[in-house]
């Protein structure tokens, strides 16, 4: 690894530390590279917001994708002070970029009490057996958005 990706981790790692030094969230920070600059922080402020999104990686996520005015995040990496959750990675798959580095691992985050092993968990399950009820509605037009998506001129493909 080059010292390049070791700085640009420091800094993630800085973000969770200060998330923390200020009471602000949890232990997780993230940043989001792009030639050479960071264009996106985040830190976990799931409990300064009552937001249970505002995760590190989000957040980072969110302030990069206004910052270059895309919804996708082609040229960029992410570095963050933890191995994201599922939730973390769905949002990175979804901005689609170039790599992800990270610092701690899921297991380091459960021994503190961040265990996301029930989320993986219940993802694997079918619908009818997950904690949460999952339960379908069929209505005349469910599909109504769709088609109306597969019919419109003026959309942007993702």
């Amino acid at each position: 690894m080059s010292n390049q990706h070791n700085d640009w981790m420091r800094i993630a790692v800085e973000e969770a530390y200060q998330n923390v030094q200020h009471v602000e969230g949890g232990p997780f920070g993230a940043i989001v590279v792009k030639d050479g600059k960071v264009i996106g922080r985040g830190r976990n402020l799931v409990t300064a917001l009552n937001d249970p999104t505002a995760h590190a990686e989000v957040q980072a996520i969110r302030q990069a994708c206004a910052h270059i005015g895309d919804f996708q995040l082609k040229g960029c990496v992410i570095y963050t002070s933890c191995e994201p959750c599922p939730m973390c990675l769905g949002a990175i798959y979804w901005s689609r970029p170039d790599a992800v580095y990270y610092a701690s691992t899921k297991r380091d985050a459960a021994e503190i009490g961040f265990d996301d092993h029930f989320i993986y968990d219940e993802i694997q399950l079918p619908m009818e057996q997950r904690s949460i009820p999952m339960i379908q509605i069929q209505i005349a037009d469910s599909l109504l958005p769709f088609q109306a998506w597969q019919s419109a001129d003026r959309k942007i493909e993702y």
